[in-house]
């Protein structure tokens, strides 16, 4: 199933009556409703075309043209995928020979970058990217697993002269939001969106005057609601014993994006600079003898 459909399917407990109706319509023949036009969905649905585009809207699309654009591309990546080997996620099971666990975790981390890939909006990127490059600060806020990939785009950034901090604890986390304000970004990552101190964090983060991105799985979710730009990786994987590893792919897939776009829109200004980050790590490397 599509990461669209996948979303419609679980949220539907939380939609209203009418939406419920139109969620349903489209999970039945999502095909049928891609070629379809506002009207024509609305009269079927017995709803009104507003509440359509609300209704996508609160799905983080710009309207119900966007929402099919984006449909009609997961059906027809899915149409091919049989071709491909399929695109379900596959769990740990025990005593899986080594070569089918191999071929397991391949087929989850392309499945999941290749379902990431097909979320992006490469408006909402593109303008991620530019606050990103501009900051005069950045903050990145990130528990548990999510702290992992706070890291890994920390380290980039900082490679490039970036002025950032990761910060994984709840208390640092408010501190350093409440000293942010205009011109400076907090970026929030929970694969949940619903992490309360990560929801903190970016909410006294955009009180202080911050611009806000959040990075999360795709639907809907409170961390999504509250930042300014939304990023959303593929929000298949579930089950407790894979311990998120296709989900945190997916969340690198888009931090090397963000970094490889930043990287290229100030290419004069950030390529010294990651030039000598690693001429400097290998001098004082060899120095030491190559220690790490």
């Amino acid at each position: 199933m599509s990461p669209i459909l996948h979303a419609l399917e679980h949220e539907q407990a939380s939609f209203s009556q009418m939406e419920r109706k139109l969620a349903e319509r489209i999970l039945s023949s999502p095909g049928e409703v891609v070629h379809m036009g506002i009207t024509e969905l609305a009269e079927q649905c017995g709803i009104s075309p507003a509440t359509i585009t609300r209704f996508c809207k609160v799905l983080h699309f710009k309207g119900f043209p966007d929402f099919k654009v984006k449909l009609a591309a997961e059906l027809a990546h899915s149409d091919a995928s049989p071709q491909e080997g399929g695109s379900s996620y596959q769990d740990i099971v025990a005593g899986n020979p080594l070569s089918v666990i191999v071929e397991a975790m391949q087929a989850n981390h392309l499945t999941s970058i290749r379902d990431t890939t097909s979320l992006l909006d490469l408006e909402r990127l593109q303008s991620a990217i530019d606050l990103l490059c501009h900051a005069r600060r950045v903050d990145l806020y990130g528990m548990a697993t999510s702290s992992i990939v706070a890291q890994d785009f920390y380290q980039k950034l900082i490679r490039i002269g970036v002025n950032c901090t990761a910060f994984a604890d709840s208390h640092m986390q408010i501190t350093s939001a409440s000293s942010l304000s205009k011109g400076d970004v907090a970026f929030a990552i929970s694969y949940s969106g619903e992490t309360p101190e990560t929801i903190d964090a970016l909410a006294c983060a955009g009180a202080s005057g911050a611009s806000t991105i959040s990075l999360t799985s795709y639907g809907s979710s409170t961390l999504a609601t509250l930042a300014g730009i939304p990023l959303f990786s593929s929000s298949l994987e579930q089950g407790m014993r894979r311990g998120d590893m296709a989900s945190r792919i997916a969340q690198l897939h888009i931090i090397d994006i963000l970094f490889t776009g930043m990287v290229s829109t100030r290419f004069g200004d950030f390529i010294p600079k990651l030039e000598q980050s690693y001429l400097n790590v290998q001098h004082y490397r060899h120095k030491r003898g190559g220690q790490s």
